[in-house]
């Protein structure tokens, strides 16, 4: 850790940090692809990993070759010369190819331009757009546009030496940090402009780095006031404040940083220099029926009125601005963002009424719905007029209910004092009616059924017909067997397809253009999950179609059994997932070994597959909420041996109550909702406890219950899931 980032300060350029060398920065991009040395091609604009990922495909001559010959893969690839793994017909290719991915040295000295002229000396560039979404639009992926990093969690920070006087060529350092999720595939993805910054790993954060960076040009020009810019509708206000305590602390003497809002954000102004900016796609937005939301929307505000009221005195307006708080409290849906069954909008609330402020087209039964339960409905822009008081009146000692994921932006412009609490909405919405329990069961069974058939045709083919199947065919294969489900609204996030190495890399999406073959003879990961109007699902299975190594099976068992131990956890009520996150490593921390990913998130109802504010994992914000009956959280423990392979398993688990008590303490339990096999072939059974085999026979049994009436018997599902589910 120390040597990664012991020359952080050093001024990365091209000449000295281009391809083929690495120099003690953090993270920065090693010049290896797939585990071998990368020699680039004359002129090469490509980072390794990037070439690895968009370079993977198998010669035509091999594809047409086998569609002609009634043998398996691994007779292919023997004959043709090596029985290497990574010189079959199912490795990636490491040339470089015709469509490479973009070099982001011009986009960045662009924003420095930008830059100069706003005088600054950094520019943080976050993740998320206005509603503080995980998941973004197409137009608010600017981060992905200056780094080429295109992961859902991360943030940018860029200097510009104010040392050096050229504005017409200014230089500067880049970072981007990220979590555990993502170490692998931002390794890939950036180029050598940039350095990772590991979080939780590096001795130092992105704030830290930005302030030390802006500290030393403030004392480099003789204590001048230096300024870090950020677009202030992107951060968080408690973000800033934070940051600016870091400030204090951190800056040093002599040296003067302040953060300051740059209201015209410079991603948007350079943008147009490269490509055409996606534009925002407003859809029309749906009514979702009682039969799916369980509750009206008047029995939802009376509810969050008078939690309101009881709460906090003088009690004025709540804000409501995270996109799928808002659907759920509306009972309406749209499809703004990909995966995610949300709209661009915002709310507020009070005592006597509510607004909704949305662009989006209303068809006239939602204009009707809004008219009659009152909402009143105003163009989206308007929100920030009622912020500022030109058409909200408030009492003298009411104040204004922000909620702490609140844009700085939001907040500058509040016209009345105000406070910050923790949207309730985001907690209600996290506590599933019977209704919403009911259908969340009945997704389960249609994603059961839907992943019964993927991974019985998938290695129908693989195995049976020898076919070359890659990993985003095979994720298309997918959706096309989940399409045939009624009520089926779409996947719920990218479909994670991955084989081999690529099962290493935890958001590992495979590319339209160049994915890898799925190789019959090594690990196959496959995360996805679906939107149904009943509900959403989450699912990871590990499988393997030949014969897996001890040490896979042992570590794939490992994985298991914390998965297993996590299920049946018994706790009393007030216990959050921060809790119990160990109780699902503990088998693979004996042995030394570990995941860099959360253990468990809250899963909305045909919503957001990643809902606050409970999970399972060491986030300290879980600790200001604990587990409730009727929460749905996910268990996905994995192990990842970068370069070799990825073993990972998740199910969907509904947190109910268990029946026992302590005194005036109940205790609460969980229900495993997802009906898939584990993979047989990866278990090793000489270490299971009785108690684990039992469980998992009784598991497999319900799945054979549950799933059989929906296959016909001679059918290769049929056959799949019989032995699948047969006990161990």
């Amino acid at each position: 850790m120390t040597t990664r980032s012991a020359n952080l300060n050093a001024k990365p350029s091209v000449q000295s940090l281009g391809p083929g060398t690495s120099r003690g920065t953090p993270g920065l991009v090693t010049q290896t692809v797939q585990g071998r040395p990368f020699r680039p091609c004359a002129d090469c604009t490509c980072s390794p990993g990037l070439l690895s990922r968009q370079g993977r495909r198998s010669s035509l001559f091999l594809r047409r070759l086998e569609n002609n010959r009634r043998r398996s893969s691994r007779d292919i690839s023997t004959s043709l010369g090596g029985g290497s793994a990574q010189e079959s017909v199912y490795s990636s290719d490491s040339l470089c190819q015709s469509a490479r991915e973009v070099n982001t040295t011009e986009r960045l000295l662009a924003l420095r331009r930008e830059m100069v002229k706003y005088g600054l000396c950094c520019y943080i560039v976050p993740s998320e757009d206005e509603h503080q979404s995980e998941y973004v639009s197409a137009a608010d992926q600017r981060r992905a546009f200056i780094s080429g990093f295109n992961g859902s969690a991360g943030i940018a920070c860029i200097t510009r030496d104010l040392l050096n006087f050229n504005t017409e060529q200014p230089e500067g350092k880049s970072i981007l940090s990220t979590d555990g999720r993502y170490f692998n595939q931002a390794s890939q993805e950036l180029d050598y402009n940039w350095s990772l910054v590991r979080q939780g790993e590096d001795p130092f954060t992105w704030q830290d780095w930005c302030i030390r960076e802006a500290a030393e040009m403030s004392r480099g020009l003789g204590g001048k006031t230096v300024k870090v810019g950020v677009d202030p509708r992107l951060v968080s206000h408690e973000l800033v404040v934070a940051f600016n305590s870091l400030i204090i602390q951190n800056a040093g003497e002599g040296a003067n940083v302040e953060l300051v809002p740059v209201e015209k954000n410079l991603i948007d102004i350079i943008w147009p220099q490269f490509e055409r900016p996606p534009q925002k796609d407003l859809r029309s937005v749906v009514l979702l029926s009682a039969d799916h939301s369980g509750e009206s929307f008047k029995s939802k505000r009376t509810k969050l009125q008078k939690y309101l009221s009881k709460s906090y005195r003088n009690t004025g307006p709540l804000a409501i601005v995270a996109l799928d708080e808002i659907c759920w409290l509306f009972n309406l849906r749209g499809s703004d963002i990909s995966y995610n069954p949300v709209f661009f909008a915002y709310a507020i609330l009070d005592a006597e009424s509510v607004s909704l402020f949305t662009d989006n087209p209303l068809p006239s039964e939602v204009q009707r719905y809004c008219a009659e339960n009152e909402v009143q409905l105003e163009p989206y822009d308007q929100f920030w007029n009622r912020l500022s008081g030109k058409s909200q009146k408030l009492g003298e000692q009411q104040k204004f209910l922000i909620p702490d994921n609140a844009s700085w932006q939001l907040v500058r412009h509040v016209h009345s004092s105000y406070k910050s609490v923790h949207s309730p909405v985001d907690i209600f919405k996290s506590v599933k009616n019977e209704t919403e329990v009911r259908n969340a069961r009945r997704a389960q069974v249609k994603d059961g059924v839907s992943l019964t058939q993927y991974f019985a045709w998938l290695e129908d083919q693989l195995v049976n017909r020898g076919a070359l199947i890659d990993e985003y065919k095979a994720a298309q294969k997918l959706k096309e067997i989940r399409r045939t489900q009624k009520n089926y609204m779409g996947d719920s996030f990218e479909t994670i397809s991955s084989t081999g190495a690529n099962a290493a890399v935890i958001h590992y999406a495979p590319p339209r253009e160049g994915s890898s073959m799925i190789n019959p003879d090594r690990v196959y990961l496959c995360d996805s999950g679906a939107q149904y109007l009943e509900g959403t699902t989450d699912i990871t299975r590990t499988v393997h179609h030949g014969n897996p190594s001890q040490e896979q099976k042992d570590r794939y068992t490992l994985v298991l059994k914390g998965h297993l131990a996590l299920e049946r956890l018994v706790f009393p009520e007030g216990t959050t997932g921060f809790h119990i996150d160990s109780i699902a490593r503990q088998p693979l921390w004996s042995h030394g070994l570990d995941y860099r990913h959360g253990t468990g998130h809250g899963i909305g109802s045909f919503l957001n597959v990643h809902e606050g504010p409970v999970g399972i994992g060491l986030r300290p914000l879980l600790l200001k909420h604990p587990l409730q009956s009727g929460n749905i959280v996910s268990n996905e423990p994995g192990y990842y041996k970068d370069g070799e392979y990825g073993l990972r398993i998740e199910s969907d688990m509904l947190v109910t109550h268990s029946g026992l008590k302590f005194g005036e303490k109940r205790f609460l339990q969980f229900e495993n909702l997802t009906l898939v096999p584990y993979c047989r072939k990866l278990i090793n059974v000489k270490m299971l406890t009785t108690e684990e085999r039992q469980q998992i026979n009784d598991y497999h049994a319900r799945i054979w219950s549950s799933i059989v009436p929906f296959t016909q018997p001679q059918s290769i599902t049929y056959k799949w899931l019989k032995r699948e589910t047969s006990e161990l």
